[in-house]
């Protein structure tokens, strides 16, 4: 059950101020009707049939691995060089379980010492990694403005390390993309001390004004001018069988109505337990789920982003309280977020260049499953084979003995 509660009470007029241009959100735009009501979750199939979503945890352990073998300079590890490490590769089994799982993209070999299992590339899966590091050097620019854009909407500009090599999975970014920073990063970044000791990665901009992917979009449309205090709406996509009741959709067009505070914006002035509050929440959530490969994440993974962009404590909840805008699925034994306008409005949200080649691996992972799928059904034949041959020969010998006696 999804809840959603929202007291009645008028919000204390806010005014403030962003790139020296003031402007006042009126006591009656604060003024909210009282919403409480549960909305029961309901499963659509569409979204929970997205495979390149829900396998993504079970990929980015198989491109690990990948990366491990195809960077080694023979093109092939012993089991024993990763066995030891499934935590770094986030696999939840034996690394050489895990690895025999996908025989279409990693091949087991008997090594040259001690008859060990030694692994390497299959030639699809080989030449999907040269295809993958080519979109990686085709596509600098845009991943660097993917990285540059998630940075911007931070509290200070700057997001610590740890932060920025978490969402690397996320963004599309490359394990070493910050390693080479004079390849992939340009002048407007900088590498920073926090106060905690910590490095971090900041971004200088001058003086620019940053529109989110909401606010282009309804540019194009005629919809909105891209000025500070404008009520930019949300597309909505109900899912079927889904019925907002009808206070629910009477907050809703009120919600919509709200000017809209991008997350590149200042915020600093903002009533935290304000509709228009709330509404920054969702524009965030909206702007970050934009910039991802699969236009989702795991929600338990955005937690970490609190303090670093001004989140409140449940920002969470957002999730729950906009069914038209996101879609939650509980598929894999976690809750995964799933922005419902990059499914439904292709053209309104770009594509991610490397989405394509991971589709790629999970086609490999699928051929895996038909070859594992294979050598079950061969092997029962032959297990029920051997057993029918040693019956009949039972049988004869009994024959015989008969005669002689």
């Amino acid at each position: 059950m999804f809840l959603i509660n929202r007291s009645s009470k008028t919000l204390k007029t806010l005014t403030f101020t962003c790139k020296d241009v003031a402007f006042d959100l009126s006591h009656s735009t604060q003024k909210r009707s009282y919403v409480d009501v549960y909305m029961k979750w309901k499963r659509d199939q569409f979204y929970e049939s997205i495979e390149h979503i829900h396998r993504s945890a079970q990929l980015k352990s198989v491109i690990a691995l990948k990366n491990c073998i195809a960077q080694d300079p023979n093109g092939c590890i012993p089991i024993s060089s990763v066995s030891k490490r499934g935590r770094e590769f986030d696999v939840p089994i034996k690394v050489a379980m895990f690895l025999r799982k996908f025989p279409a993209i990693f091949e087991e070999f008997t090594g040259p010492n001690y008859n060990l299992p030694w692994f390497r590339l299959t030639p699809e899966a080989a030449e999907l990694d040269r295809k993958e590091r080519g979109v990686y050097q085709n596509s600098v620019d845009g991943l660097r403005d993917r990285l540059k854009r998630l940075i911007l909407m931070s509290k200070d500009k700057v997001l610590p390390l740890s932060i920025v090599h978490g969402m690397k999975w996320n963004l599309g970014l490359p394990d070493d993309f910050l390693q080479y920073p004079e390849i992939n990063l340009d002048s407007s970044f900088r590498f920073v001390d926090l106060e905690d000791g910590s490095k971090g990665l900041g971004v200088k901009i001058n003086g620019e004004r940053v529109l989110s992917v909401l606010q282009r979009n309804a540019r194009k449309r005629g919809l909105c001018s891209g000025e500070l205090d404008e009520a930019v709406e949300f597309p909505l996509f109900p899912s079927k069988g889904v019925r907002l009741r009808r206070k629910i959709e009477d907050w809703l067009k009120e919600f919509q109505e709200l000017p809209y505070v991008s997350p590149y914006d200042d915020y600093s002035n903002l009533d935290p337990s304000s509709d228009v509050a709330e509404k920054r929440v969702v524009g965030f959530l909206h702007e970050l789920l934009c910039l991802f490969v699969e236009h989702s994440a795991e929600r338990r993974k955005l937690l970490c982003l609190k303090k670093c962009f001004g989140l409140p404590q449940k920002f969470h909840k957002a999730f729950e309280r906009h069914p038209h805008i996101f879609y939650l699925s509980l598929r894999n034994k976690t809750c995964t977020g799933i922005l419902k306008e990059a499914y439904k409005d292709r053209s309104s949200v770009e594509n991610h260049p490397v989405l394509a080649v991971r589709k790629e691996y999970i086609h490999l992972m699928k051929a895996s499953e038909a070859i594992l799928k294979s050598r079950r059904i061969s092997n029962a034949c032959r297990f029920e084979g051997s057993v029918e041959k040693d019956l009949d020969l039972e049988f004869d010998d009994g024959e015989r003995n008969a005669s002689r006696v």
